[in-house]
């Protein structure tokens, strides 16, 4: 047992080295934990921030220009007053997202209850900020007037107070830079993991490691346990100095139980990575095969739209994927401060996958050592 895992040890010495010795693989790793992630989190938003709104005014009344001058930095830009007639120009150049629409005689129609209607022109295109924003200006149209005409405006039947609870401000840098993190541990940990196999057969010294007193297993455990390890590493690092203080999002929960989830997960796509390998020729084929797999693991694992969103039966397909129970226990522990208690089934879970992902790649690297020999 003890010479088994020291041949593991050594040869996971041995892909660190070629990792070492590889600068564009260095150069990517740092790259994607670091620059990638900062970038993302904060040019990617979802909310509403110096989006393009005009006013058509044909009231010009006091509570019209308290309207316009209610939409302020930093949600919206500067209001741009136009003519009716450039409604359709404006929107189809896409020089504003928002236009609204204040008819004659708004002011007085208000005040003498008779409930004159606002039309809002939106631009669906960008989607995110069209919805929130069309929120955000209803709800300033509606504070507005009620503070401009208390007497006009009937008193609301109940006080509605919400409260948001682990982003309170409702910033989407908070989530992106986290799922950002989370979603470069499942990409890396495939293509490092399949590149380093990939190397071996093309440096011809997988041949070498076929004439050693080692089996196949040690082989592929050895690289898992290798570049799972700096994948491992290198999400901490960007967790702590990227995300925790270059972005200021805090973290909830406990880095170790988030460490201990991480390592487990790295059998599984660590594994899809071998596994991916094993059927691939070249690097260009293991690149071309390996890309809609990790597109559809990210985008379906919860970490850009809500699982509950998706259709019932490809929330059932994804249950098999790692990549969707990696992502829950992650959001539990790094946004909600959830203990070992409330993320065990994704860590079972975690454990059955990746068994039988490891199995199925480890037949499948018999083979393809069988072949090469």
């Amino acid at each position: 047992m003890w010479d088994r895992l020291n041949r593991i040890f050594r040869l996971a010495i041995k892909e660190l080295y070629s990792l070492k010795a590889d600068p564009v693989m260095m150069v990517l790793i740092i790259y994607t934990f670091t620059i990638a992630v900062y970038t993302v989190s904060t040019g990617a938003k979802f909310e509403v921030e110096n989006a393009s709104v005009a006013v058509v005014d044909e009231d010009r009344s006091m509570l019209s220009m308290r309207l316009r001058d209610a939409l302020l930095k930093p949600f919206f830009r500067e209001p741009v007053l136009i003519d009716a007639a450039e409604i359709d120009d404006g929107m189809d150049a896409g020089r504003f997202v928002f236009i609204l629409e204040v008819p004659p005689k708004f002011e007085e129609d208000a005040i003498e209850g008779r409930r004159p209607s606002l039309r809002l022109d939106i631009d669906a295109t960008a989607m995110s900020q069209a919805g929130n924003g069309a929120s955000y200006i209803q709800s300033i149209i509606m504070q507005e007037v009620a503070a401009a005409l208390p007497n006009a405006v009937a008193p609301q039947p109940i006080n509605l107070v919400v409260s948001a609870r682990f982003n309170p401000n409702l910033m989407s840098t908070w989530f992106a830079a986290v799922m950002q993190v989370i979603n470069n541990v499942t990409m890396l940990s495939v293509i490092l993991t399949g590149a380093a196999l990939i190397r071996e057969r093309e440096h011809g010294t997988i041949e070498h490691l076929l004439v050693m007193p080692v089996t196949s297993g040690e082989i592929m455990l050895s690289k898992i346990v290798a570049n799972g390890l700096v994948i491992v590493v290198a999400s901490v690092l960007s967790l702590l100095i990227v995300v925790e203080r270059l972005l200021a999002v805090p973290i909830a929960g406990s880095i170790g139980l988030f460490v201990f989830c991480a390592v487990l997960y790295q059998f599984s796509v660590t594994s899809l990575g071998i596994l991916i390998a094993t059927a691939s020729s070249s690097m260009a084929q293991f690149g071309l095969i390996s890309m809609p797999v990790l597109i559809v693991m990210n985008l379906l694992s919860g970490s850009t739209t809500p699982m509950d969103s998706m259709p019932r039966w490809l929330q059932y397909v994804m249950q098999l994927s790692p990549s969707s129970h990696f992502v829950a226990l992650s959001q539990a522990i790094l946004y909600r401060g959830a203990g070992l208690g409330a993320v065990w089934p994704q860590i079972l879970a975690l454990t059955i996958i990746g068994s039988a992902f490891f199995a199925i790649a480890l037949i499948r690297f018999r083979r393809t050592l069988a072949d090469a020999r």
